[in-house]
């Protein structure tokens, strides 16, 4: 069912990289890649044997900078324009300007310096009043014509924000919270320019992210996009169609063996039932307007389509996703719900879909991806028999219909993974279950973790709890009472040890990462029996040691987290010096024997 859409990328095994466009930068960028610089990315990609180029969404970002929490599902991130690529940008006065830009934000920091997105736009309002010729062409217009779905909505919120002081459209005045259709239509007619404006950045990015899938087509390298399942409350699309969004409601995840408490995330859950009785359309313009940029999709949380974890949206922050409920309630629903809505996806659009499978996962949805021949994901870290052996699966026992990979943007990267987290329990998981047990948690932290392997929010076991018995008499309850603490304990004591050996080193493990450790750990990525394997550039980069400190701080995401090290992370050097790497050739010989290239 529906495995046509393999036809354009192949049913064959291909290697790829995950490259977040704002962790890389070129001579000619301004304070964060762009997408003139996709090009170059797409030639590196070819000269490493990698065919797929991943990245993280491209919507345009509300004031987190978080891709997964855009203002719209459509428009493109302004900051991502390549300012020299624009036609009128050659007169005199706009190239002095841009000069002067970057000059102000040079590239090289370990962080991107989110203000670059203000004086980006301030100048291209500058370089938009040289652009007259731009906005009488039959491109503009059929721009325009072809995406009035999402576009005079978008520009007119966007617009409206704006004179709103930047508050979120729930708390604007009754007539443009509500769109009174008079109030909306005589605020368009004043604020003409400025609509615009607007609808001629999101062209510009639509043109110049167009043209670099063309590049990397013609080098044989296929883009593969994200498509968040979720969009930002205060969002163009939330505005523009309220119902279909459950606005009591926050999406989030239920707590696991990660994250003690679960997740908040924020943005509204969907009404589906709205959504359907429109045809899915709002879905299918979605897809229709990414297949320009995209040749594959990752579906992000596919699990949401079956049932979403949702959190009272008045719910105190602290409680974070313990009090949520899935959604639909009923179990016996999520399956027919999930296909019914993949099913809609793929008979939408051309685009090869992979999903995100990550986390807790009912038997519904890899059944569901498995029947429509859609990959999911296989994170080296996670691939582990959990109930029998407990040992890490070999790369002959990855899942076929997958994408394998060390890491991904939410996670450490996996030098960082290797240093801190293997072998260890999350402290505050532990702590909470044991106050559920009455059991004396500063007792049995003693005897059953090491101080000097611990850290950063994670217990490492001592080697003396070398046995369940052991485990069980520290606890001081019977086993009947301790399921869930044994099936931690059996999944993560000694786990450091037999990756190890399972990577083929002799002798005693070592703490530290190293870039042999790491090229073993990719090449069972590699190796592995998954149609794709993907890799973060991150990891690629500990090849060597091109990237310098702890390798703990250089991460892209903590969930659950709100700070300007997030989505902000950038590779230290550019782009450009990026074929003289000595890794390159490292990267292309292990991709090469993998049978990937």
């Amino acid at each position: 069912m529906h495995k046509n859409h393999w036809t354009k990328v192949g049913q064959v095994k291909r290697a790829g990289v995950l490259v977040p466009l704002f962790s890389v930068y070129s001579k000619n960028s301004i304070g964060i890649g762009d997408f003139s610089d996709l090009r170059l990315l797409a030639d590196w990609c070819a000269g490493t044997a990698n065919s797929i180029l991943q990245l993280l969404p491209m919507n345009e970002v509300g004031p987190t900078s978080c891709p997964y929490d855009a203002v719209s599902s459509f428009a493109l991130e302004p900051a991502y324009i390549s300012l020299r690529d624009i036609s009128c940008a050659s007169h005199k006065d706009a190239k002095r300007s841009i000069e002067e830009l970057q000059g102000l934000f040079l590239p090289g920091k370990t962080h991107v310096d989110y203000r670059i997105k203000t004086a980006k736009i301030e100048l291209l309002r500058r370089i938009y009043l040289l652009s007259e010729k731009d906005l009488d062409s039959k491109d503009f217009r059929k721009f325009e014509s072809e995406n009035s779905y999402w576009l005079n909505d978008f520009a007119l919120f966007k617009v409206l924000k704006s004179r709103n002081g930047g508050k979120p459209w729930y708390e604007w005045a009754k007539v443009y919270r509500d769109r009174d259709e008079k109030a909306l239509q005589s605020f368009a007619k004043v604020n003409k320019e400025g609509i615009i404006f607007e609808k001629w950045v999101q062209w510009i990015a639509f043109t110049q992210f167009a043209q670099a899938k063309k590049t990397a087509a013609s080098k044989g390298v296929f883009i593969k996009g994200d498509l968040p399942i979720l969009i930002s409350r205060d969002s163009a699309d939330v505005w523009a169609n309220p119902g279909f969004f459950k606005l009591d409601f926050a999406a989030g995840a239920p707590p696991d063996m990660y994250c003690a408490k679960g997740q908040r995330w924020g943005m509204p859950t969907y009404d589906w039932e709205k959504i359907a009785s429109d045809g899915y359309r709002y879905v299918k313009e979605k897809l229709k307007y990414a297949g320009n940029f995209y040749d594959i999709l990752r579906i992000d949380h596919v699990v949401g389509l079956f049932r979403i974890w949702s959190i009272p949206y008045d719910d105190a922050a602290e409680n974070e996703g313990l009090n949520g409920i899935f959604d639909p309630k009923d179990e016996a629903l999520w399956g027919s719900h999930g296909r019914q809505l993949l099913s809609v996806i793929l008979e939408s659009t051309n685009m090869l879909l992979c999903a995100e499978d990550l986390g807790m996962i009912p038997n519904a949805c890899p059944e569901a991806l498995k029947e429509m021949a859609v990959p999911g994901n296989e994170v080296q870290r996670w691939v582990k028999d959990w109930s029998g052996t407990h040992d890490f699966l070999g790369p002959k026992k990855y899942r076929q219909l997958a994408v394998s990979m060390l890491s991904t943007h939410d996670t450490t990267n996996w030098a960082a993974w290797w240093e801190n987290e293997t072998g260890t329990v999350d402290e505050a998981l532990f702590l909470r279950k044991c106050a559920e047990r009455g059991i004396d948690y500063e007792k049995v932290n003693k005897e059953l973790f090491d101080p000097a392997l611990s850290g950063r929010g994670r217990l490492r076991w001592r080697a003396t709890i070398n046995s369940e018995d052991v485990f069980l008499n520290i606890m001081g309850k019977p086993r009947s009472e301790l399921a869930d603490f044994l099936d931690i304990y059996l999944n993560t004591y000694n786990e450091k040890e037999k990756l190890w050996a399972d990577l083929g080193f002799k002798g005693a493990m070592k703490e530290k990462s190293s870039p042999g450790l790491l090229e073993q750990a990719l090449k069972l990525t590699l190796d592995s029996e998954s149609v794709f394997a993907i890799n973060t550039l991150v990891d690629y980069m500990y090849l060597d040691n091109i990237i310098k400190g702890d390798p703990y701080l250089y991460r892209i995401n903590r969930p659950g987290t709100v700070s300007p090290d997030n989505w902000s992370l950038t590779i230290p050097i550019e782009i450009e010096k990026f074929p003289g790497l000595k890794i390159c050739k490292k990267i292309k010989e292990i991709i090469k024997s993998s049978g990937r290239a």
